[in-house]
C-alpha cells in the first residue's frame, strides 16, 4: 500500500511494480523455505489439489496445508490493509490540487 499511495509520495509509474517484485522476493527468501513460499493462494492451492488427484499420500493430513499456505496470506493480508489505514493514512499530508 505504501509504495502506490499518491499521497505518501508514491514511487515513479515505472517503479511500482520493481518495488513490489522486490517485497515478494525478499518475503520469499526469507520465509520460502519453512512456508514453502506460500504467499498466494491463487498459486498455491492449484499444486496441492492436483497432488491430491494425482493420488500423493497424506497431501492433506492436518491443517498444515490449509493454515499456512491459505488462511495466512488472507488474514494478513486483510490484517496489513488495516493496520495501514489506522496508523499510517491518518498521518499523511493531504494532497493540493
Amino acid at each position: 500500500l505504501a509504495s502506490g499511495d499518491i499521497k505518501n509520495n508514491a514511487v515513479g509509474a515505472n517503479l511500482g511494480g520493481f518495488f513490489v517484485a522486490l517485497t515478494v522476493l525478499g518475503i520469499g527468501l526469507s520465509l520460502g523455505g519453512p512456508s514453502g513460499y506460500a504467499i498466494n493462494p491463487a498459486r498455491d492451492l492449484g499444486p496441492r489439489i492436483f497432488g491430491a488427484i494425482a493420488g500423493t499420500k497424506g497431501l492433506f493430513d492436518g491443517s498444515y496445508w490449509f493454515v499456512a499456505p491459505i488462511l495466512g496470506p488472507l488474514i494478513g493480508a486483510v490484517l496489513g490493509v488495516l493496520t495501514y489505514d489506522w496508523f499510517v493514512t491518518p498521518f499523511l499530508a493531504k494532497k493540493e490540487g
